[in-house]
């Protein structure tokens, strides 16, 4: 299903240009009407970023079909978590909604009228928040429908609206006085999820490394809803040493499959949370045990630090 995209998509490049350009050849199937491209500056101290930088953003001139093509390019290093929060409320200053890939997420062709499709239908509700492009468990978990509701934003190839990310606050105001009462142990199923959600988020409150974690606990204060697809559409590509995050090449979500998305999409009768989807999900990963046991000996290693042990 190749049809032209009028839904506008914003893209996300820093100093990848192998990577950035898979995902433009991938960008070249729907042919978006409106590119919104975001790029961060040269690090300091990487003589090679100047460089590299300037070849990812060198990919546009590439673009050979009828588009509006706009740019939001920082010339200094921002960092992964400022230039995401800052390039997206530039996205949705200018559109209501947005397709959104980074320089690492390889979509199916697919993924782009999924996202489009959905993007329309739940428009004026604001108990959706996101639709993801990536599934951690369409292998094994049989999708009565093309999608389910689930308390996940995923972020390898997702959409959303303005004012969902209206909602979002980078700084997580509300964490201290969660954690305090102890919040996630009632809204999650398990006591493993709830430590290991508590620690993912008193780290990144205490360090400020990462923009996803912040929109999660946005989505969560809200009670919302995302949209996760009955089969992978978004593979990563960037699982490789120069990566911010995801510098395990070994991992096993690294390049993960993707499949097309029949249509028409079969859409679930109700809206809400498919709560055996989400236990497995949690599973797979977040809170399972191949998680769980680094995590730990992270928090260890952190304390042990601390005190001078």
């Amino acid at each position: 299903m190749n049809r032209r995209i009028e839904t506008p998509v914003a893209w996300f490049i820093f100093n990848r240009p192998d990577t950035a350009t898979r995902v433009f050849e991938a960008l070249r199937v729907p042919r978006p009407s409106t590119l919104l491209v975001v790029a961060d500056g040269p690090r300091p101290g990487h003589p090679e970023d100047p460089v590299r930088c300037a070849a990812a953003r060198a990919i546009l001139d590439r673009v050979d079909w009828d588009c509006r093509l706009l740019t939001n390019f920082a010339a200094d290093n921002l960092g992964l978590k400022r230039r995401v929060e800052s390039g997206l409320t530039w996205v949705f200053s200018l559109v209501e909604e947005a397709i959104i890939l980074e320089d690492d997420t390889v979509p199916d062709a697919t993924f782009f009228p999924y996202c489009a499709d959905l993007l329309a239908r739940h428009r004026d509700d604001e108990r959706i928040m996101a639709v993801n492009g990536g599934s951690f468990i369409a292998d094994h978990y049989p999708a009565p429908y093309s999608y389910h509701f689930t308390r996940y934003p995923l972020i390898w190839g997702w959409a959303t609206w303005r004012r969902a990310w209206r909602q979002y606050d980078p700084a997580m105001r509300q964490w201290p006085s969660l954690r305090a009462r102890q919040w996630l142990s009632a809204i999650l199923e398990s006591p493993a999820a709830a430590r290991f959600w508590s620690y993912s988020f008193q780290r990144n409150f205490e360090t400020m490394t990462s923009w996803d974690y912040a929109w999660t606990l946005s989505c969560w204060l809200r009670g919302g809803l995302c949209i996760t697809p009955g089969v992978n559409l978004v593979t990563n590509i960037g699982f490789r040493p120069d990566a911010t995050h995801t510098s395990d090449a070994d991992s096993r979500f690294a390049g993960m499959p993707v499949s097309p998305m029949p249509f028409p999409l079969r859409h679930p009768p109700r809206v809400e949370r498919d709560a055996q989807a989400d236990l497995l999900t949690e599973q797979a990963a977040f809170s399972g045990e191949h998680f769980l046991k680094p995590m730990f000996a992270a928090a260890r290693a952190h304390i042990r630090s601390r005190h001078g042990a």
